[in-house]
């Protein structure tokens, strides 16, 4: 279903190796995702192209920024229909993940996709508000993702306190997300973060014809304290007032 040959090639741009066994892999995924998105609301993107660069090449430039020792823990927060987290751990399939969300219909297929492919996982259905005050889950994790779930100043009071301290949150996003970051700091110096690294590309990196190039951010947070036990806030408070 989807285009191998592009898929390598775009992820070949960042530095990232996609062997002929993940790309099997990667195409059943891609054909349970459209099977699935008939009976429920999964994702606008069904197309193969699509779902080549703008699912599975955009969640694998995270690659290079993971941790190179073998087997961290990583939770994909908000997951949706498991983007990035499924791919990571495709590519890297020593990763132990987890994939949260608050929808269980979600998770329902993100158990046949994991089960298909051979995934062991951990699903999680919470609100990721509750999931970072569950001692189980609080700061846990070598490493959490989330792939424009909410603005910077949000999402980094859902996501670090899941992160053990020196680890790191990888936040894909927009070209819109520079204004977020700027008014993160606050956010940042009160949840216990920094920021390591601000990767900027384009996707796919080089033009092609039929293919417009988008920009795309990955924010690298490096966790250089313990969350303090107030964060993260009741939903509405953090929508109502966000720390950044």
């Amino acid at each position: 279903m989807i285009d191998k040959a592009l898929l390598r090639e775009l992820t070949a741009e960042y530095g990232v190796s996609v062997d002929a066994a993940a790309c099997e892999r990667l195409d059943r995924y891609a054909e349970l995702l459209v099977e699935w998105n008939q009976k429920m609301n999964l994702t606008a993107i069904t197309d193969p192209i699509g779902i080549t660069v703008k699912h599975f090449a955009d969640s694998l430039a995270a690659v290079p920024l993971l941790p190179e020792k073998q087997g961290i823990s990583l939770i994909d927060v908000g997951t949706g229909a498991g983007f990035p987290g499924i791919p990571l751990a495709i590519v890297r399939p020593d990763i132990q993940l987890t994939l949260l969300d608050s929808l269980n219909k979600r998770l329902v297929f993100l158990e046949a996709v994991c089960k298909e492919l051979e995934i062991p996982v951990q699903r999680v259905h919470a609100r990721a508000e509750e999931g970072g005050r569950k001692p189980e889950l609080r700061e846990q994790f070598d490493v959490a993702t989330a792939r424009a779930v909410a603005a910077l100043p949000v999402l980094l009071e859902y996501c670090l306190p899941f992160v053990k301290c020196g680890g790191r949150f990888l936040a894909l996003k927009g070209p819109d997300s520079d204004g977020e970051h700027r008014a993160a700091g606050k956010a940042l110096s009160r949840l216990g973060g920094e920021t390591a690294e601000v990767r900027k590309l384009l996707l796919p990196a080089q033009p092609r014809e039929g293919l417009e190039q988008q920009e795309r951010r990955i924010f690298v947070f490096r966790k250089a304290q313990h969350t303090p036990p107030a964060y993260p806030r009741a939903s509405a408070k953090i929508a109502k007032e966000p720390l950044g």
